[in-house]
């Protein structure tokens, strides 16, 4: 998949052109794109100066990167097991049946990301479903398409 690149020079441009920078950059490249294009990985590789084989070590070692194309929206259920027992397993089956996609998957338009995570720390407000990073707690099957629109 081809990319416009064009939004990567003012990445660059915000960042000592050197390894230091590397965490950053790519951290801004998935802001900016959703996750890490080959070619992005390339073009930092040779503006910072680093071999490309560091540059997909740091990308691949850490999970906050993705390598794969992802929605604008990151939905995230946790079905640890106190969400578990309070119906997580029904929150995520009704946003898959909206979504029309497994969670693990984005949908085609790029608009939603469906994860399940295994734990959020948030028991207390189980079930949790997490937006974007924004988080909402007590969920019912009946919040899916209102989690739909939040921002």
């Amino acid at each position: 998949m081809k990319h416009n690149l064009d939004k990567l020079s003012a990445i660059f441009n915000r960042y000592p052109q050197n390894r230091e920078s590397l965490i950053a950059v790519l951290q801004d490249i998935q802001k900016e794109y959703h996750y890490l294009p080959e070619e992005a990985l390339q073009a930092t590789a040779k503006t910072l100066d680093v071999p490309l084989s560091k540059v997909f070590s740091v990308a691949t070692f850490y999970n906050a990167f993705s390598h794969y194309p992802r929605g604008e929206k990151i939905i995230r259920i946790c079905v640890g097991t106190t969400c578990h027992i309070r119906g997580a397993h029904l929150v995520q089956e009704q946003l898959e049946n909206r979504l029309n996609i497994k969670a693990g998957s984005t949908t085609k338009d790029l608009k939603y990301t469906l994860e399940t995570v295994n734990c959020v720390g948030a028991c207390s407000q189980a079930p949790v479903v997490i937006v974007n990073n924004k988080y909402y707690g007590h969920v019912k099957v009946s919040d899916a398409k209102k989690l739909l629109r939040s921002k």
